[in-house]
Order: C-alpha cells, then structure tokens, then sequence
C-alpha cells in the first residue's frame, strides 16, 4: 500500500497532519474493530487500516502547520450549523468503469440533505411564551358565516390551538426541516472492487461540505469487452477477420490503457499480454490480459473469394506449394495405383 493509498484509506487528503491523520485511525477503528463490528468486511478493513496508518507513520507524518483544536480526537465542523450534532455516515454508492476503477480517479459527489431543523426541534414554529393575542389563550376563535354572522368555533391558525403565543420559525419558514446542498470531490484509490467500502471525511470539503461523512459502495459498472477474474486477469474475447488471421496479420485490440497492436498467428487462438489486466489489489501490480481470437468467416463466398482461393488451392498442392501437401498427394495416387493393379489381377483370375 503507498502513501497515497493510505491516506485514501483514512479518508484523508495526502497533506492531512498527524493529529487528522491519528483522530481518523482512532474513530475507523472504533467503527470497524470485529469487537464492535459483526460484519464480514469488519476484519478485513481493520487490517487495512491499520495498514494505511503504519505505512503513513513510517513515511513520517507531514508537518503542515494546523490550527489548535479544542478537541484532539474530532477535527471542529466549521462549516456545520451551530448545536447540529455530526450524524451517522451518509452512504451512497459510486459508479465507476473498470478504466476508472483500475488507474484510480477523482469523482465528484453533489447531494441534498434534509433534516429536521434545530431551530425548531422540526416543529415548525417557537414558542414565545405567554397567551397568543389572537386567541386570548383560549385557543379557539369564533368562525363568521359568509353573511358575518356567528357561525361556531375552529381552532385558531395563530397558535395551532395551544393558546401560547407562537411564531414561524424563521430558520426553517415553518417546515420543520431544513435541506442543505453539499458537494466534495473523492479521490477513489487505484484497484478497488466492487462491492469495497470507502470512508470518506466530509469534514475535508472545503467548501458547501456534507453534514456528516460518507461511505461509499463501489459498483463497478458492465464492460462492453472486458470480463474482470478475481485475480486481476482481465479477459476478452475478440472477432478477427478469418483471412487476416491466416495471413499473420496485425490487428488493435483494447486494453485498459487504450488500443495496442497484435499479430495474429494463424496456430493460436488465445494470447496473454503480460500487466495488462486489472490491479490485484489497491495500489498493487497489475495482473495479466487474455485475449482469445475468434476467427469469422463469410458464410457466402463471392465469385471473385471463390476464383482466389482456388488459386489459393493451386499454389499449396503445386509445384512450389507445401510439402506435407504434395508428400500426401503422391501417397494417395500409389495407394489408387495399388487398388486397381489388384482389381485387375481379379478379374484375370
């Protein structure tokens, strides 16, 4: 695991100091330690944390001034609402191409939050305390008929039939909740799996940042030519034009790096090209790609094909032609020769 993996590992930035990054190892470990964390990922993250935080340890912390904190152990939200308490982690899942997910990439993640608004406590109104002036405290008015006349009681609008004086909270506009836009990027590792879990501190956002941080699936998407084995060997299968493979033609292929050449060898239908394929692990070397060739024929030959491989046919069995050729031609004719020498020999007897 490098050193950028690992502070990628921590959901941190690679000039995160040694108070963030040992604040992040200690609350990960508190979220994902098997004591505490019966899922079937729980061991293999812990060793992957632990990991991340020793190979940072052993590169040395980055010195980067930072600002004193109150708190040793939770980097202050500057950006989060006063008296709003940091919630549990959001989780979203993140789409990425096999091309992505291999070299590693920025994603950025925009989203809305909604929650009740503290103002409030999601109610919707405050209470300012003392009888509501519409009422009279009593919490009811009486209702006039469309004429003016006296038509009954309802409940008064003012203070929702409480008869305490009340007012729309100004925060939320009498909603009770407050939606808040957030927006980060998220430098994805190179080599992940789908299905792996990222951690990511929304508290690095440097501006509009998430109210609380976020755990991102990884999904990585169907490939239109690739199939990825869990080795890291990527696999393809590609049609060839059936002549060009018999004349040792070359022919571009797609790789997770762009297009490459190959010469096709009319005696092989499968070739391994060595680091091509996929990481075998975050950060890791990568494995290999296998291509496997198949061969298209027309299943209609046109006159002029027809004429050419007849000529074709000529050159290989004739004079100058292949040998294992002409060698089974001679055999074949000595074999015919045999055959009628013996039938004539029956007949005579």
């Amino acid at each position: 695991m490098g050193t950028d993996n690992a502070f990628a590992e921590l959901g941190l930035a690679a000039d995160a100091t040694e108070r963030e990054v040992k604040a992040a190892w200690r609350r990960l470990v508190s979220q994902w330690h098997p004591d505490r964390n019966s899922s079937v990922d729980a061991v293999a993250r812990m060793q992957r944390i632990n990991q991340a935080f020793e190979e940072i340890r052993n590169a040395g912390f980055p010195t980067r001034p930072e600002p004193a904190r109150a708190d040793d152990t939770e980097p202050a939200a500057a950006a989060q609402d006063a008296g709003e308490p940091r919630r549990r982690p959001i989780h979203r899942k993140v789409k990425l191409t096999l091309e992505e997910a291999a070299a590693g990439s920025i994603k950025s993640l925009r989203g809305r939050m909604t929650h009740a608004c503290a103002a409030c406590d999601g109610a919707g109104h405050q209470v300012l305390g003392g009888n509501c002036a519409q009422c009279g405290g009593s919490g009811a008015v009486a209702k006039r008929s469309f004429f003016g006349w006296p038509g009954g009681m309802s409940e008064c609008e003012a203070c929702h039939g409480g008869g305490i004086a009340q007012r729309t909270c100004p925060d939320c506009d009498g909603a009770g909740t407050r939606t808040r836009a957030y927006q980060l990027k998220v430098r994805i590792p190179p080599g992940v799996r789908h299905g792996d879990l990222l951690h990511v501190d929304g508290r690095r956002a440097r501006a509009n940042p998430p109210p609380a941080d976020l755990e991102l699936r990884v999904e990585l998407l169907a490939h239109p030519f690739f199939e990825l084995d869990a080795d890291g060997t990527l696999r393809c299968e590609i049609p060839v034009d059936g002549f060009a493979w018999i004349a040792h033609r070359t022919i571009q292929l797609p790789t997770l790096s762009g297009l490459r050449s190959l010469d096709l060898h009319r005696d092989r239908l499968t070739y391994r090209l060595q680091g091509e394929g996929y990481p075998t692990g975050r950060g890791g070397a990568r494995g290999d790609q296998v291509v496997t060739v198949k061969p298209v024929f027309p299943e209609r030959l046109s006159a002029d094909q027809e004429i050419l491989l007849d000529q074709l046919i000529a050159t290989a069995s004739g004079q100058g032609g292949d040998e294992r050729l002409r060698a089974w031609s001679r055999g074949l004719r000595a074999w015919e020769r045999g055959l009628d020498a013996r039938d004539r020999r029956a007949a005579q007897d």
